[in-house]
């Protein structure tokens, strides 16, 4: 079969031929991969920047947003059919019996740091024509969600970032006052950093979650991002027009930042407007850059004074995954066009190179895989 692979050795892009894999487990189930979503980690796996191969193999196929169809299950696969459209999950659970995050399941919380990552770390990924995986890290996804059902696996970001958010915020009264005649107070209000992929489904959970929502990101408007924030009535700031001062002056109190650049002097200039009660979302990795200033008096005296949380997200949980799916439902229910205009275009696996390795383009690029 064919397969779009890493070779850090040689530091090659490309695609190859290796053996369509088979069932070796009686739990595992056999996909026929649909399509694959290109993100700024396959992009920075291409750079070599880090990503790397199982053991004894020279390469890595890459690939972690996904959607793929049942074609064959072992004899004990109990949860999937042939047939079905399933989501897999990235992240496979250490060995050691002493993590109480992986032993549990939940090994998007590992403990030692030993994971592997389909497509990222010691796994084969996604942008494969076949893969084979157990049943238990399949996430079965509705028809009717087939064209879109690409975009779960960057969801699952701003989801458990969200569910961390509602455990956090039981420590003091949060809720909305009831106002006369409204099924819900529209109280709280966020700022969502980048205009990604991931920074604008985390728009969209955070409106239907009824923040009000401000989406900060360097392109003027209009844009074909800006449009997406204006279709799920979020507001869209640019960088260009308006400073993070001015921002934070037209909104009032920030409750929450949801950090999706990966731009570390933005997040930490952001952090100092963050207000009373407050909590920042950390779900970018940056590069290894210079050094950047930061008030950290100021910084400290916030969070001291102003009860604010700050944390960081990776990864996701079958959970997770769950509501991601059920979240985008509703999105394609209450806001068709915008979801469906995030993904900008679908491309042939022999335009692999361009779309990894040229100018980034679109707001999110899919890969068909057959």
């Amino acid at each position: 079969m064919r397969a779009i692979a890493v070779t850090p050795s040689s530091k090659d892009v490309s695609l190859i031929d290796v053996a369509e894999p088979k069932l070796s487990s009686p739990t595992d189930v056999k996909l026929r991969m649909v399509e694959a979503g290109v993100c700024g980690t396959d992009r920075e796996i291409c750079s070599f920047e880090y990503g790397t191969p199982p053991p004894g193999m020279a390469d890595l196929v890459i690939g972690h947003e996904s959607l793929g169809e049942v074609v064959e299950i072992g004899a004990e696969v109990t949860k999937v059919k042939v047939g079905d459209l399933a989501v897999p999950m990235v992240r496979r659970p250490c060995p050691h019996d002493y993590c109480m995050a992986c032993r549990a399941n939940r090994q998007d919380f590992c403990f030692t740091g030993d994971f592997t990552e389909r497509g990222i770390k010691e796994q084969h990924g996604f942008m494969a024509q076949f893969v084979v995986d157990d049943e238990k890290f399949m996430n079965l996804v509705p028809s009717a969600l087939r064209d879109i059902a690409v975009l779960v696996e960057p969801l699952t970001i701003a989801e458990k970032g969200l569910a961390q958010v509602w455990d956090i915020q039981q420590r003091l009264p949060w809720g909305c006052p009831p106002l006369p005649g409204k099924a819900h107070a529209h109280c709280h209000k966020a700022v969502v950093l980048g205009a990604g992929p991931v920074g604008l489904l985390g728009a969209m959970a955070l409106v239907n979650a009824d923040f009000d929502t401000y989406v900060y990101a360097r392109e003027p408007a209009p844009n074909a991002k800006s449009a997406v924030v204006e279709m799920i009535g979020a507001h869209y700031r640019s960088a260009q027009t308006h400073s993070l001062e001015q921002l934070a002056a037209e909104i009032g109190n920030v409750d929450l930042v949801y950090e999706a650049t990966g731009a570390s002097r933005l997040s930490f200039d952001m952090m100092q407007h963050l207000g009373n009660n407050g909590i920042f979302i950390f779900t970018g990795v940056p590069g290894r850059k210079g050094a950047v200033e930061v008030d950290t008096d100021l910084m400290m005296r916030n969070l001291v004074l102003k009860n604010q949380v700050v944390f960081g997200t990776v990864n996701a949980g079958r959970d997770t995954f769950e509501t991601a799916i059920r979240e985008l439902q509703t999105f394609n229910n209450r806001w068709p066009e915008a979801v469906k205009s995030l993904i900008t275009g679908r491309f042939a696996m022999a335009d692999h190179r361009e779309l990894l390795l040229g100018k980034a383009t679109g707001i999110k690029n899919v890969i068909q895989l057959n």
